[in-house]
């Protein structure tokens, strides 16, 4: 159902098998709306389970007007079903946050209130600004990721991202008029779920302001940060980075580096099955063959006439490159192999395909330019 011009808020919140979060999760939202704020709250929902039903009976108690559009196909992951919410919302405001309740809906009213009074086009709910708290994050692991996710965005993006320290939150308030700034090939494309990520950098707001919070521990149900969705996040990272007439290069780089897998893997096998190497140290070794081969291709066949610096430069500044991607990798790796008993080789190539993405944008951007 599609929210009406006349209302003043419109809460979009994606929702993927959260039947469990549903009836708190509405409890808390009704007790943070003030007096004299009409919010309209709209579930896009992707859900296998009853998820859609418990909306659906739990709206009947609300006072607030909540409805529920469940997608048949999910285009997009969470992401797209944000745009989605987006696009059927018609209010000035419209606040995205997450089902699981690790984002609180006490802050709504601070968000919305941030925005009204600094003139800010998007305010963005922040676990890194001063005061706020990371701490609902699950493990280690989980820590490690979003702040590598974190540290990527801002590197890629740096003039982008100049006021905003936490580019991979999923609660944000953004003026509904900034959406249509951007039109044809730069409108959003979402993918996976990192959708303020995809907004600041196709819509570009104006003025950005925050709000810090303590992100909590997950009410119900089990985390979407997995494997695949990271994978999503790398091809999303890619596109966004190639979008300005790049994406031919991406492919050639892709191309080499797939080439260099063969001399990589081909050495670290040889290294761990006939000479007992450790395949940490293996794998040192092995990437310098690697990366040697990459070099020697993407100077001959990808960036013949576009050389800003020295021949000796460039061969130092990839091998730094390389082997800062050898320093992220190897960590990953060796999470592989002993949390999840994969054998070096493989855990290897999947390591390699977490860091393609970070290196080929790092090399195009910054040392070819």
């Amino acid at each position: 159902m599609d929210t009406g011009p006349d209302h003043e808020i419109t809460l979009v919140i994606p929702t993927f098998n959260e039947a469990d979060n549903i009836p708190e999760l509405l409890d808390q939202i009704t007790a943070a709306v003030p007096p004299g704020r009409e919010v309209t709250v709209l579930f896009v929902d992707d859900s296998t389970d009853d998820t859609p039903e418990i909306i659906e009976k739990e709206a009947l108690r609300m006072p607030l007007k909540v409805s529920v559009h469940h997608r048949s196909v999910p285009v997009g992951g969470l992401g797209g079903a944000v745009m989605e919410g987006i696009d059927r919302s018609g209010s000035r405001w419209v606040v995205v946050m997450d089902a699981d309740l690790q984002h609180p809906p006490a802050l709504l009213p601070e968000l919305i209130e941030q925005g009204e009074e600094t003139g800010a086009e998007l305010v963005v709910a922040s676990r890194y600004a001063g005061g706020g708290d990371r701490s609902g994050l699950a493990n280690r692991y989980r820590v490690l990721v979003s702040g590598a996710s974190t540290s990527a965005a801002k590197l890629l993006f740096p003039k982008a991202l100049r006021e905003v320290t936490d580019p991979m939150s999923g609660y944000f308030a953004i003026r509904r008029d900034v959406i249509g700034r951007a039109q044809g090939s730069g409108a959003p494309r979402p993918l996976g779920y990192k959708i303020l990520l995809e907004l600041i950098v196709r819509c570009r707001p104006r003025s950005v302001a925050e709000v810090p919070y303590d992100f909590g521990v997950r009410h119900a149900g089990e985390s979407k940060s997995t494997v695949r969705e990271g994978l999503r996040f790398l091809r999303h990272l890619i596109r966004l980075r190639t979008t300005s007439g790049t994406p031919s290069r991406a492919l050639a780089f892709g191309a080499i580096g797939l080439s260099g897998f063969l001399p990589n893997l081909a050495l670290l096998w040889f290294l761990t099955r006939t000479t007992g190497l450790h395949h940490t140290a293996a794998e040192v070794i092995a990437n310098q063959a690697g990366m040697v081969w990459n070099f020697v291709l993407i100077e001959l066949l990808l960036y013949r006439g576009r050389k800003p610096m020295g021949p000796r430069a460039r061969l130092l500044s990839f091998v730094a490159l390389a082997n800062l991607d050898l320093v992220a990798r190897i960590p990953l790796t060796l999470l592989l192999v002993s949390g999840f008993g994969l054998t070096p080789v493989p855990a290897t190539a999947l390591a390699m395909v977490f860091v393609f993405a970070l290196r080929f944008l790092c090399v195009d951007r910054f040392l070819y330019r």
